[in-house]
């Protein structure tokens, strides 16, 4: 079982740096499966609105809902981010990617949902598998691997030697 993960605190930097590595690959051929996450900025003031990337080339799915400007609830879309893990399953199963890229181990897969069992699948087919995750939610990444995940870096050369290994 190889599960690295990257952290990073500064907004946007984690979906950035997962995003030009999967490109990285992409460009040098290795096949991807998973999502990487692109923010897309609004108005001043408005919290940006949320795109997964399936990998490789598969359909850009909107996990944001758009609350209003004073909301304060989650704006996680949880049917779409479902849909983008049904997509993400289905091309694992019909190809055999080199890398399983999560955009983000988070709550929703802390409690069970989301992309853990993406992640659980692509462990048991023996892919390799990099996922982002912040500091409130690396105790249950930690949990659900049973401690066999590691920190891949936060660089993309980090990344590259990460997997190389």
């Amino acid at each position: 079982m190889k599960i690295g993960y990257v952290r990073i605190a500064e907004r946007g930097e984690l979906n950035r740096l997962l995003a030009a590595f999967a490109e990285a690959l992409s460009a040098d051929g290795v096949p991807l499966a998973g999502a990487v996450q692109h923010d897309i900025e609004c108005a001043p003031q408005e919290k940006c609105d949320m795109d997964l990337q399936i990998l490789p080339t598969g359909p850009v799915v909107r996990i944001s809902q758009n609350l209003g400007k004073d909301s304060r609830g989650c704006r996680l879309d949880t049917v779409a981010l479902e849909q983008a893990v049904g997509i993400t399953e289905t091309q694992l199963t019909e190809a055999a990617p080199a890398l399983v890229i999560i955009n983000k181990f988070g709550k929703h897969e802390a409690d069970g949902r989301g992309f853990r069992s993406t992640i659980a699948l692509a462990l048991e087919k023996d892919v390799p598998v990099l996922v982002g995750v912040n500091g409130a939610n690396i105790a249950a990444l930690e949990e659900f691997t049973g401690g066999a995940v590691v920190d891949a870096g936060t660089t993309v050369a980090d990344l590259r030697n990460w997997l190389g290994r």
